[in-house]
């Protein structure tokens, strides 16, 4: 049986050298990345394609084949749709072993920088507030997946992974062995999906709560509850017509601001006066979400999470609201606060500290602490010693995923 490799081309040669004639129990694995690996019920390793620590990191999952070409498939019309989800590689096919008996097939997958398994987040000093923005971030990819059509079958917090996303966490679909895209879902398809998401979400923390691990003033089954009633109320203001108030003449822009704010621009929408209630019924048609993303890397190139991108739009608006008249164009005030602010801010990170936050929550941290420290001194206490101050007192004691630091 002949040795097949199934993806992207360049993406294929960083996977080639991988030992496919081993089987995955018996990788090594450098044990910093198997930190970073949750829980599955298949042989996960996350491995780099070479020796070099600064490798790309790739999750290697063992299955059936006919279950990794379809997630593969699936994955890849994930990213195609801009949605939050692991990036497929490829599917290795026909591996065997030294004496020729016949091994899994694998499927490949690149490891998501600076993002960890629930099971660490919440094993660690986590508060209330910090289950909460979880079961936000969850219940808001789980609104994502569904207005693409796509039915998931398994959401849970195992087949899922979280990055930091300003004072949140923002969620990435890791697994899609069970799920399908639709046309568009019916009502009984998501409430299906929801049953299947209480359930295992619940039966995570529980787990957790059994083990000792989780904060002791969390309730598994109410933090479970907290992501089906966040889902259905982003749900309703996405999807459902909105009645108001037809002397309003701002009525319809802050609609629209109310579904910016949640981070969603949108694309179409209808609105038509109900001369009977006499109201305004605004009905939202078709959103997408990542408002604010799009919106700063249009601007500034930055690709980053949507809440992050929020913070340093507003970073960016006081800092143009500061400019003398006449303003230049946007784009240019943009370009100025990139050279001004944003770059010579990470710059002064020292080497052996780069990489331990990503550069965009990093930025977003440091207004949290200059924040802190001028709220401590009565007065603001300015960029450049806020900086100064996150770099010695708090960077040295933070290391998100994704980097490995001595």
């Amino acid at each position: 049986m002949a040795l097949r490799i199934t993806g992207l081309g360049e993406e294929i040669a960083a996977v080639t050298g991988l030992p496919w004639q081993t089987s995955l129990e018996n990788w090594p694995e450098d044990p910093l990345l198997a930190e970073k690996r949750g829980i599955s019920r298949h042989i996960v390793r996350l491995v780099r394609a070479t020796d070099d620590p600064d490798a790309e990191v790739y999750a290697i999952k063992e299955t059936v084949a006919e279950f990794a070409n379809r997630e593969y498939k699936i994955l890849r019309q994930l990213k195609q749709l801009g949605a939050p989800s692991v990036d497929p590689i490829a599917v290795v096919e026909g591996r065997t072993d030294s004496s020729g008996e016949e091994l899994p097939c694998a499927l490949a997958t690149r490891f998501l920088p600076y993002s960890l398994p629930y099971r660490i987040l919440l094993s660690g000093n986590v508060s209330a507030h910090d289950i909460t923005t979880m079961t936000n971030a969850l219940a808001l990819l789980l609104v994502r997946l569904h207005l693409l059509g796509f039915w998931w079958g398994d959401c849970s917090l195992s087949n899922t992974l979280f990055r930091r996303d300003a004072e949140g966490f923002a969620a990435y679909l890791v697994d899609a062995e069970t799920s399908e895209f639709q046309k568009t879902l019916s009502d009984g398809q998501r409430e299906h999906d929801l049953e299947i998401a209480h359930f295992n979400v619940a039966a995570e923390l529980e787990d957790l709560a059994l083990s000792g691990v989780l904060y002791p003033e969390i309730d598994p089954m109410r933090a479970s509850e907290t992501v089906i009633k966040r889902y259905r109320r982003l749900w309703t203001a996405l999807k459902e017509p909105q009645k108001l108030d037809p002397t309003d003449r701002h009525a319809v822009e802050r609609a629209m601001r109310a579904l910016h704010d949640l981070g969603f621009t949108v694309e179409e929408v209808s609105v038509s006066l109900d001369g009977e209630n006499k109201s305004l019924i605004f009905q939202p048609k078709l959103v997408a979400a990542g408002y604010h993303q799009a919106r700063l890397l249009e601007l500034t190139g930055l690709e980053t999470e949507e809440l992050q991108a929020k913070r340093l739009l507003a970073s960016f608006d006081r800092y143009r609201s500061r400019m003398e008249e006449p303003r230049p164009p946007i784009n240019q005030s943009a370009l100025k606060w990139l050279n001004e602010v944003f770059r010579p801010t990470l710059a002064q990170v020292p080497q052996d500290l780069v990489g331990r936050v990503e550069p965009a929550q990093m930025f977003h941290e440091i207004l949290e602490h200059r924040w802190y420290l001028s709220e401590k001194a009565g007065g603001d206490v300015g960029l450049d010693h806020a900086t100064k101050s996150y770099i010695s007192e708090v960077l040295p004691f933070r290391s998100d995923s994704g980097m490995i630091t001595s």
